[in-house]
């Protein structure tokens, strides 16, 4: 299914059956991309162990992927280069340069 195994940008949500945590966290890693993942629970502890383990830049817990100026933006894999937005973004902008004289 392309919406599942290529990089998609839209209103667009595969949906896929998994056995259990373990299958549904193999099935989301699997993929060459890592943008940003949703997942939805009501226990906060398993969203956090969860969301730990999904290989992508972002994951939202109850809520849909999105930008927000206040968050850095970016993902991993094949999904891009580094991160843009909040104050992680502007150091993708900017060289560092260290002096240091004995």
């Amino acid at each position: 299914m392309a919406a599942f195994d290529e990089e998609t940008f839209g209103p667009v949500a595969a949906v896929v059956r998994a056995k259990d945590e373990d299958d549904a966290i193999r099935q989301a890693n699997d993929s060459t991309f890592g943008l940003g993942a949703s997942l939805s629970t009501r226990d906060r502890a398993r969203a956090e162990r969860l969301a730990a383990r999904i290989e992508a830049g972002s994951v939202f817990v109850n809520g849909v992927v999105k930008s927000d100026p206040r968050l850095p933006s970016g993902g991993i894999k094949r999904s891009g280069h580094g991160r843009e937005l909040s104050e992680y973004g502007i150091r993708e902008f900017v060289n560092v340069k260290t002096v240091w004289i004995a």
